[in-house]
């Protein structure tokens, strides 16, 4: 975890002041709050204030500097704006990640529990403990808001990570908005984190008598759920394996869009569409069975904040050759302020094993999102593997670890 002393250094002087004093530290009236451009002086200033406080008042202080500190970073921002846009809470203005922590932590102490999950859960996107399930788009609402679904899925979850019936759990269900970074398109998101008590853990700590004694630590384990129904999207955060993500995805479709079809996992890697700027070569091997491949379909974004979208249509032209034809210079594949968003790609693979000849449609959309999950498993691990060879997507992240126990 992240020490607080560089989050105090940053931390405006008109939030950590009113900070200090909500949590009745005693500060000197002419305590600088500007001391020596806040170096290591201030920090150690700030330390013996803390230290004035009662060990246990003062343990639970730097351990809540310390959670801020943790998530003062741009992915901590990022969190910030979509939890704050989802519930209403206006940010504008304020002095960058330090100055928003520390005025939830006074006015809104429960968004900053919303944050640090959120946070966590872009961290661990694309990793160990995470996966991304595409659900068919059958035209029905998603019964998100649902009460009697909600708690029909908290009880599945809790029999799918084999909780005993004593143990606590807790499910907090909130609004966030995420921003596509290129077009600044909003999608809403209904998000939720279920907090299971965990069995407890023994550790040895000062008791009372200032000997060592053995305590039971009792652990809280976090599943993560974010669902996006416009893109048909769930992402589930949960350790114990892959069946356990697959399970939680299951009791989501059945209890929240019971006439989808069972969701399908997704990969998550970051879309490379700058490869498409010019007629890519698209290197084909003969074990690959496949005819040829063509872009069928180009969607751009300019910074003036126009769409401009172009498909294939006859055959004797290529959507690259249409552009240049139609457009010269002033195609958006060589005039500046053009950023590719989308594309489509059409596979046309060779008859074999008896098999008729098909063709395997491919949309890629920028930042992460591509429809290969809803072809099989088998050509879902063959088109990533070509979209990795042709440079569409980016490597997969090596494996990161669920979100961290709590006490």
């Amino acid at each position: 975890m992240a020490s607080y002393s560089g989050f105090l250094r940053k931390a405006p002087a008109s939030r950590l002041k009113p900070f200090f004093d909500a949590r009745n530290v005693d500060v000197p009236e002419d305590f600088d709050w500007e001391s020596s451009g806040r170096g290591k002086a201030f920090v150690r200033a700030i330390d013996d204030l803390l230290g004035e406080l009662p060990d246990r008042r003062q343990d639970e202080l730097k351990a809540e500097l310390d959670l801020l500190a943790s998530i003062a970073d741009a992915e901590g921002m990022i969190a910030a704006e979509r939890i704050c846009a989802g519930q209403g809470i206006d940010i504008e203005g304020l002095e960058g990640v330090q100055d928003v922590l520390l005025m939830l932590a006074l006015s809104h102490p429960q968004i900053v529990d919303r944050v640090a999950a959120e946070t966590s859960l872009m961290r661990r996107s694309g990793g160990k403990g995470w996966a991304s399930f595409q659900l068919e788009d059958d035209g029905k609402p998603w019964a998100l808001h649902d009460d009697a679904a909600r708690d029909a899925f908290l009880r599945d979850v809790l029999e799918i990570l084999n909780v005993a019936s004593h143990r606590r759990n807790e499910a907090d269900w909130f609004r966030s908005i995420r921003t596509n970074p290129i077009t600044g398109e909003e999608a809403e998101i209904t998000q939720a984190t279920i907090y299971v008590e965990d069995r407890a853990e023994s550790e040895l700590a000062f008791g009372p008598s200032a000997t060592l004694e053995r305590h039971l630590v009792q652990k809280v384990v976090e599943v993560g759920l974010a669902c996006n129904p416009q893109a048909r999207i769930v992402e589930v955060a949960a350790r114990g394996g892959k069946k356990v993500r697959d399970q939680c995805a299951a009791s989501f479709a059945k209890h929240f869009t019971p006439q989808s079809a069972v969701p399908i996992q997704m990969p998550r890697r970051a879309v490379l569409l700058d490869t498409l700027r010019a007629a890519p070569d698209f290197t084909i091997e003969p074990a690959d069975g496949i005819s040829r491949v063509e872009v069928s379909s180009l969607d751009f974004f300019s910074t003036g904040g126009e769409f401009a979208r172009f498909e294939k249509r006859g055959e004797d032209e290529t959507i690259y050759q249409f552009l240049e034809r139609r457009f010269g210079s002033m195609s958006p594949l060589r005039s500046g302020g053009w950023t590719i968003v989308a594309a489509t790609l059409r596979i046309f693979l060779e008859p074999r094993d008896g098999k008729r000849a098909r063709t395997l449609t491919v949309t890629l959309r920028t930042p992460n999102s591509t429809t290969v999950p809803n072809k099989t498993e088998t050509d879902r691990q063959f088109v990533f593997g070509l979209l990795e060879r042709w440079h569409l997507v980016a490597p997969p992240r090596k494996d990161l670890d669920l979100i961290e126990d709590v006490d």
